[in-house]
């Protein structure tokens, strides 16, 4: 009878033993995996960011025109390597995602000061006369020396003047802030344009002024109506570009975008 008492005790023992062996199984396996759904919360967040860079990439690489090609963030990178494959340990799993979260901020801050430095060069571009003030047009007289219209010998002719119909409307080459808009002796209707770094344009002869002193105008907005007001012989558009108080060749500024006859 003793001898019975004393397996039987010893198999209760044993059950408990393997119970309690289950148990810490159970909760070793359950804490792996909050760990792992831990590290794939982590690596969601970090694909997100991931797709948010390759989307900023791909704009600043169109905004910046670079080559086609030359960056192409949809592309896979290629990778290889040597040596025997083994399991990955989770806290080498967990340090390796931690140094991508590192480098995906990096990239980050570094693509966040490319995107500032090239809005601040497309917003100099903007300022910076382009274009032609009158659409679907051609040059009737350029800058420089040339006879003068009224039959009075020669005389040097600071801007260029662009055929137009009356009431056409006259945009800003460039943004910037209206600082004239009124008479100008020999020019007629006269409106001014300041675009910063030095530069103002004028456009002359108009027969009506649609912007007054103080308007804010970008590229391409209307600041007057076409006309032979002034020293004009019929109807034309006269564009003059100042830099640092000097007129200077209108031409130089224009030849990405030639006038042409519509």
């Amino acid at each position: 009878m003793l001898v019975a008492g004393v397996c039987s005790g010893a198999g209760v023992m044993g059950v408990v033993d393997a119970g309690s062996r289950q148990d810490s199984a159970s909760l070793s396996q359950q804490a792996a995996q909050r760990e792992l759904n831990a590290m794939a919360a982590r690596l969601a967040e970090l694909q997100a960011e991931t797709t948010r860079l390759n989307a900023l990439g791909q704009r600043l690489t169109r905004d910046a025109e670079l080559p086609e090609g030359e960056f192409d963030f949809a592309k896979p990178v290629g990778q290889g390597g040597g040596g025997p494959v083994r399991d990955i340990a989770p806290h080498e799993l967990s340090g390796g995602i931690d140094q991508l979260d590192a480098g995906l901020r990096s990239s980050g801050t570094q693509l966040s000061a490319l995107e500032s430095l090239l809005f601040n060069r497309q917003r100099d571009r903007a300022a910076l006369p382009s274009g032609v003030p009158v659409a679907n047009s051609y040059v009737t007289s350029s800058f420089g020396l040339r006879a003068d219209p009224f039959g009075g010998g020669g005389q040097f002719h600071k801007g260029i003047d662009y055929a137009a119909d009356h009431g056409d409307p006259v945009v800003a080459v460039a943004d910037g802030v209206v600082t004239f808009a009124a008479d100008r002796s020999g020019y007629g209707h006269t409106i001014e344009v300041d675009h910063g770094n030095g530069y103002v344009t004028r456009y002359a002869h108009n027969s009506r002024l649609t912007r007054r002193v103080g308007d804010l105008v970008r590229v391409g907005d209307e600041v007057a109506k076409a006309g032979s007001t002034g020293r004009s012989t019929g109807v034309h558009v006269h564009l003059e570009v100042w830099k640092n108080g000097a007129y200077v060749n209108p031409g130089q500024f224009m030849g990405k975008n030639k006038p042409t006859r519509g």
